[in-house]
């Protein structure tokens, strides 16, 4: 029966690593091919493009993990992969998580409309917003890989069986690690939270005065408001299923979960990078025709073919 369900599990990582391969190469391969053709390249297509290559990174180092652990647990334990894995999975994540909030700010910083003097000043300066904060968000990155460094050295000394250190210092680097975890996933999700929360004041707003000159609600920035709260709701329930996957999965480092609750969790993990892809496709009108003219493209081929 379990290894009936690690089938079924490996089947549905690689779909949705290559549904999320898919997704992402095909947003980095319209992007770039419009900008060669345009010479331009808006703030949009530049954090949607960095966010889907950290994506297709991301999916190899969960598809290259999962390998190790549920067909090749000698490679799992060798230290310098397990080691490599970690960082990859560390900055990737980071980067994932970083990108995806500050296209959240994005979107509510080119889309929203307020009165307040502190919004206009943002508005205008948006590329340096988003500039501090993925270059403040180095902080966070270099916390986590200290404490990827303190994983490795919790690990190598139960392979010493140095009980001393297990019970005094082990659990000061548990307890550390457990808080650089949380502040660094929390602070981007409050971020890309509140932005949600404000575009949503906006829309609300736009829509009532919309409402007392008589007018209709379907207007174009109605619809771009919608379709940007769509991407950004779907980003905030896949993070927050991420987030819950590798709080878990930390936690079975501390012997409190089994093998099968671990490998379930990182099935999981896998609807992050691919799923919030395909929504960033529908969410943005380019892509949207780009994707529907390569199906019209498939289909006549086919059709050409019978």
């Amino acid at each position: 029966m379990i290894t009936l369900l690690w089938y079924i599990l490996t089947v549905l990582v690689v779909v949705q690593f290559v549904l999320g391969s898919f997704a992402n190469g095909f947003i980095v391969l319209v992007n770039c091919t419009d900008w060669i053709k345009r010479r331009k390249f808006s703030l949009v297509d530049q954090v949607v493009t960095a966010l889907a290559i950290f994506r297709v990174s991301f999916l190899w180092v969960i598809l290259i993990n999962w390998y190790s652990v549920a067909s090749n647990p000698a490679l799992s334990s060798l230290t310098v992969f397990r080691i490599i894995i970690h960082i990859s999975w560390t900055v990737n994540t980071h980067f994932n998580t970083w990108l995806a909030t500050s296209l959240s700010i994005l979107y509510l910083l080119k889309i929203a409309n307020f009165s307040s003097l502190l919004f206009f000043y943002l508005k205008r300066r948006v590329k340096s917003v988003l500039l501090v904060i993925l270059v403040g968000s180095l902080v966070f990155l270099a916390s986590q890989l200290v404490s990827v460094s303190n994983h490795e050295i919790v690990l190598s000394n139960e392979k010493e069986g140095n009980v001393t250190w297990k019970t005094k210092e082990r659990h000061l680097i548990l307890v550390s690690n457990s808080a650089v975890f949380l502040l660094a996933n929390l602070i981007p999700f409050t971020m890309s939270l509140a932005s949600l929360v404000l575009l949503i004041h906006s829309l609300r707003k736009h829509l009532k005065k919309r409402q007392l000159s008589g007018q209709g609600s379907q207007d174009p920035s109605a619809r771009v408001h919608i379709r940007a709260l769509q991407t950004m709701v779907s980003f905030l329930l896949l993070f927050a299923i991420y987030f819950f996957d590798t709080l878990v999965s930390f936690l079975n480092f501390n012997k409190l979960m089994n093998k099968l609750v671990l490998m379930f969790c990182n099935a999981l993990l896998v609807l992050y990078p691919s799923s919030h892809s395909l929504i960033l496709i529908w969410g943005n009108k380019k892509l949207t025709r780009a994707f529907l003219t390569y199906l019209r493209q498939l289909r006549s081929g086919l059709r050409d073919r019978e």
